[in-house]
């Protein structure tokens, strides 16, 4: 379900004592939805935590109510999923979409957490957390660089030797074209290995190793070259096919005929990290690769 709205008629409450009494918020939980404006009264945001108030009491909360989804493989701290394309990591603010995180509070309570982003269209490995201290050393790994990732895609086009692609990444402020990201030299530094793997009809699949963590990376390093992924209706396409897909004015039949794919061809496949003095390697692509072949 994601975020919704709770409403209360309240008369001379303690406000983080109806939250954690009525709500069932932690502590920590109750003084994060102040500070986060999710809480307001007469439709008046509320910012004192120890504030007493009465009226019309409005809060944003989460509810899970996911997909169904399962890790493919779990710890005491932490499990993988194998994300399908399609399938959104976080919910939008006061949307009702589902999300992966929906399934993962389901399952391990409101302390669990993705600790990585994947694209919505984007398939492949995700670590979640089962508590705050495994979130905490997991999110400072890839902070670090300390997790190993790798992706496939199928690109357009038959690209027959090794590239290491270094060129810088900003976010695109052009208001006319909605495309995220460009390759600008007043970006920051990013870097993705490329490599062939076999050709498929009249497109390549390859593995794209990132040594960097911006947003749409890969997607834009691979068009910038002249191979875009297959499927992508932002980075090979023309910006008024891009804004209209923004727009959610293309439908799934032109969408193939402009792209080559219903969904964007990219997946997160490897996964190489530490916790706790024990090495974790998990990989999967049998899901893609059925995809594609």
């Amino acid at each position: 379900m994601g975020f919704v709205v709770k409403e209360f008629d309240v008369n001379n409450v303690k406000l983080i004592d109806f939250l954690i009494k009525e709500l069932g918020f932690s502590m920590r939980e109750a003084k994060r939805a102040i500070d986060r404006g999710r809480v307001s009264v007469n439709d008046k945001r509320i910012t004192q935590k120890g504030a007493r108030v009465s009226g019309k009491l409005k809060c944003i909360i989460f509810e899970p109510n996911g997909y169904g989804l399962k890790p493919i493989f779990e710890t005491t701290h932490f499990g993988v999923f194998n994300k399908p394309s399609g399938v959104a990591v976080h919910p939008k603010k006061l949307a009702n979409t589902k999300s992966l995180l929906d399934d993962v509070r389901n399952l391990w309570g409101s302390e669990a957490n993705l600790v990585h982003r994947l694209d919505k269209e984007t398939s492949g490995l995700i670590i979640a957390s089962k508590n705050k201290f495994a979130e905490s050393y997991l999110k400072v790994a890839f902070q670090n660089k300390d997790v190993k990732k790798k992706y496939l895609a199928l690109v357009k086009g038959h690209l027959d030797k090794e590239y290491t692609i270094k060129k810088p990444i900003a976010v695109n402020k052009d208001e006319n074209i909605k495309v995220k990201v460009i390759i600008s030299n007043d970006g920051k530094e990013a870097t993705t290995i490329v490599k062939p793997i076999r050709q498929i009809g009249e497109n390549t699949l390859v593995e794209c190793t990132p040594l960097t963590g911006r947003q749409h990376q890969i997607r834009v390093h691979l068009f910038s070259i002249g191979y875009p992924i297959v499927g992508d209706p932002l980075y090979g396409v023309d910006n008024d096919f891009a804004n209209r897909y923004l727009n959610k004015l293309v439908d799934e039949k032109e969408r193939i005929e402009k792209t080559g794919a219903k969904r964007l061809m990219l997946h997160a496949y490897y996964l190489e990290f530490e916790f706790m003095n024990n090495r974790y390697i998990l990989s999967e692509k049998s899901s893609f690769l059925k995809e594609i072949l």
